[in-house]
């Protein structure tokens, strides 16, 4: 693992703004296969909220996975793709990864990626729902469900939004409880509190 994430450009600065229509590309059958046959390119950076993790199929960006420990993100990624090669992201796919870690520091930089977005068909439905909520705004579990005209699914929204594999892109930490406080977050709702701090205040 170590000499992967050595080979991935760990630590790699940058930033960069792709400005560029959002493409989805599905391929869930091939999700459920665990990724066989397919090549992932991965690359592993900093920034002042943790490591970073990108991946990207030949369609789009498939995973974002924040944390503190690189090598536990890289675990993650090969338990999500168990049959895909993995391999370091080259000079060209560094541009993704700088782009990402450009948002987290600079939301006002803007974040339009090519994303291969895969899970079934409820969670597809929710995460395009997200993805609508824009920055600095934020929304309710119910509203979530009443988006995607399901108002009753408030808890298998909750459930999707938890299992969303590309953080900040489909932009879960928007969502919040019904009375407005924070909610769990995968990558730690300290993690989530700042990202809504840095969308409603510009850097100076």
């Amino acid at each position: 693992i170590a000499r992967t994430i050595a080979d991935a450009g760990y630590n790699s600065p940058g930033r960069f703004y792709a400005d560029s229509k959002r493409i989805l590309g599905m391929s869930p059958t091939r999700y459920q296969a665990g990724g066989d046959g397919e090549t992932i390119r991965f690359g592993i950076g900093e920034s002042s909220l943790g490591a970073i993790l990108v991946a990207m199929t030949d369609k789009g960006i498939c995973s974002i996975l924040l944390g503190d420990d690189p090598g536990y993100l890289l675990e993650d990624l090969q338990d999500r793709f168990p049959k895909a090669s993995l391999v370091g992201g080259d000079a060209e796919f560094e541009q993704y990864l700088a782009t990402v870690i450009g948002f987290v520091e600079d939301p006002f930089l803007g974040l339009d990626l090519p994303l291969d977005i895969r899970g079934t068909v409820f969670q597809q439905r929710v995460w395009k729902a997200l993805c609508k909520i824009p920055p600095g705004r934020t929304a309710t579990y119910t509203e979530i469900a009443r988006r995607i005209k399901s108002p009753q699914s408030v808890r298998a929204v909750a459930t999707a939004c938890a299992a969303n594999p590309i953080a900040i892109a489909i932009p879960c930490h928007r969502v919040v409880r019904l009375d407005g406080s924070l909610s769990g977050y995968r990558w730690g709702v300290e993690r989530k509190a700042e990202l809504l701090q840095r969308e409603c205040h510009p850097k100076s």
